[in-house]
C-alpha cells in the first residue's frame, strides 16, 4: 500500500464526516443521521460516490438538504470529505460501506431522495443481481425512501438503461417522473445546475449521451 492511501486513510478516521468501519459511530448510525447532521433537513444518498464531487457539488448548491455519499473505497471518498471540510459544508457526509448493506445504516423512510450515478453496468448476464437498478437492489431501496421519495438514475450505458427502464416499468408500485436518453438535450438538464460527476464529464467529453430516470415508488 502506497504512503498517499495510507496518509489519506489516517485523514479519514480523523475527518468527522466520514462514517466507517472502526469508528464508534459506524454501528449505531442507522436511524441517527439526522443527529449526526445535528438538523432535520432531508437527507439524499448517492451510491458508489467515488470521489464525492457529485455529492459536494449537490451539498454546496443545496444548504437545506443534508448529502451522503456511500462507496467502499476509503482512497476515494478521502477526497470528497476533505473537499467538504475545506468549504466548510457541514451538510456533507460519507459513508465506507458496501451498497448491498445499504439496510444496515439506514432505517426506514430515512433517505428523502437516492442517486445512482453512473454505477457499473455488470452486462454480463450472471451478474444482473449486482446492477444497482436490479429488483434486488430496487427491493431493498423501497422501503429506506421516505413516501414519494425520489430516485434519480443516470447512465451512458445504453445496455442499462434500456434494462432500468424494463425493469421499472414491471413493477406497478414505481411511477416514472422523467426519461430522457440525452439528458444535456433535455428540459430537465438546468435543474441540476450543471453539477456533474467525475464519469458524467468523462463520457460527455467523449461524446456520449447521458441517460437519466427519475421515478419514485407509491
Amino acid at each position: 500500500m502506497g504512503r498517499n492511501k495510507l496518509e489519506r486513510f489516517r485523514q479519514n478516521e480523523e475527518n468527522t464526516n466520514v462514517v466507517q468501519p472502526g469508528k464508534a459511530i459506524y454501528e449505531k448510525i442507522k436511524g441517527g443521521w439526522q443527529a449526526f447532521f445535528g438538523n432535520e433537513q432531508p437527507i439524499t444518498v448517492e451510491l458508489a460516490c467515488g470521489r464525492g464531487e457529485f455529492t459536494v457539488g449537490l451539498g454546496r448548491s443545496y444548504k437545506a438538504r443534508n448529502f451522503i455519499g456511500v462507496d467502499i473505497k476509503g482512497s476515494r471518498i478521502w477526497k470528497g470529505s476533505t473537499m467538504a471540510i475545506a468549504e466548510n459544508l457541514p451538510n456533507v457526509a460519507f459513508l465506507r460501506a458496501q451498497i448491498e448493506q445499504l439496510n444496515q445504516f439506514f432505517s426506514e423512510g430515512e433517505i428523502a431522495e437516492l442517486w445512482i450515478t453512473f454505477p457499473d453496468p455488470r452486462p454480463k448476464d450472471r451478474d444482473e443481481k449486482r446492477r444497482l437498478t436490479s429488483p434486488r437492489f430496487l427491493d431493498m431501496y423501497e422501503p429506506l425512501l421516505e413516501k414519494g421519495g425520489l430516485v434519480h438514475f443516470k447512465t451512458d450505458n445504453t445496455g442499462l438503461y434500456q434494462y432500468t427502464k424494463e425493469i421499472l416499468a414491471a413493477r406497478p408500485n414505481v411511477k416514472i417522473l422523467k426519461d430522457t436518453d440525452d439528458f444535456y438535450s433535455s428540459t430537465w438538464r438546468d435543474e441540476h445546475l450543471g453539477i456533474q460527476t467525475r464519469y458524467e464529464k468523462m463520457f460527455s467529453e467523449k461524446g456520449e449521451t447521458i441517460k437519466y430516470i427519475c421515478f419514485k415508488c407509491l
